[in-house]
């Protein structure tokens, strides 16, 4: 099936960015050697609003990719629509690590 870039409707996150924090678990090497940073994580999102094929398109290692890999995963989305009809969407999602 096709892969959109941009809908008409684009796909929504269920729970909002709460749901993402709730999904992230900051990797202790990254913690002990103060890495913070962002983590750029691309994906399909299908019909169902499923995350399928996630893949890290630039990282910052210490285990946070790994990290934002498993926390998107876990993540649930409306799906986008496009003349009507559900269709699969191609989505980049930035991940933040900061350190309280």
């Amino acid at each position: 099936q096709e892969v959109f870039v941009v809908v008409e409707q684009a796909p929504v996150l269920k729970g909002g960015y709460a749901s993402l924090l709730n999904a992230i678990q900051y990797p202790d090497k990254a913690r002990a050697n103060n890495i913070e940073g962002r983590v750029f994580v691309q994906f399909i999102i299908d019909t169902e609003g499923k995350v399928r094929n996630p893949e890290v398109i630039r990282g910052i290692g210490y285990g946070c990719d790994e990290a934002a890999l498993e926390a998107v995963k876990q993540l649930e989305f409306e799906p986008g629509m496009q003349r009507g009809r559900l269709v699969h969407v191609r989505y980049s999602l930035p991940i933040v690590f900061k350190l309280q």
